[in-house]
């Protein structure tokens, strides 16, 4: 079932937001509404995106390559986003998320075993100076996590296997 079938009154409010000769602002409500389902943008949404807009479906996937909050893949439940910039890089990012793969067994951009977290590398998440930090999406919600330490960072997974919603400071 295509978008339009499935979500027409929630397209026809986005659609208002803009002037009708503007109509390609509305790519990143789409994307959004596209995404809410299955926690991911699948090519035949871009693809529809992109004709509803008369766009180009690469100039509609470049979007979703490029905001960290857009995905063309499954993920686990958890998407666990470390920045791994430059500036984060200096205050122990990369060595942060190699510890990390290899407490979890996976590598950057698989997701473990159980399906639970995901764990990827993205550009600037503009906290340089707490860094090692990062962004954990479930759903809707993104939740930021800074001066994180690997310890810290796996009571919180176990935290989340274990359905509990706290905060680990």
């Amino acid at each position: 079932m295509s978008m339009a079938e499935k979500y027409p009154k929630e397209i026809e409010a986005i659609y208002a937001k803009y002037p009708a000769d503007k109509k390609r602002s509305a790519v990143m409500p789409l994307l959004y509404l596209a995404q809410r389902e299955e926690g991911y943008i699948t090519k035949e949404s871009m693809a529809e995106i992109a004709a509803m807009l008369d766009l180009e479906v690469t100039e509609v996937a470049s979007i979703v390559g490029f905001y960290t909050l857009y995905h063309d893949e499954k993920a686990g439940k958890y998407r666990m986003q470390v920045c791994t910039d430059l500036p984060c890089a200096l205050r122990g990012a990369d060595k942060f998320i190699e510890s990390l793969c290899g407490n979890l067994g996976i590598k950057v951009g698989e997701t473990t075993p159980d399906g639970l977290v995901t764990l990827e590398g993205v550009m600037c998440l503009a906290a340089c100076d707490k860094a090692p930090m990062f962004q954990l999406q479930a759903g809707d919600q993104v939740t930021y996590y800074e001066n994180m330490t690997v310890d810290r960072t796996m009571e919180l997974i176990d935290a989340l296997k274990k359905g509990a919603s706290r905060e680990v400071k």
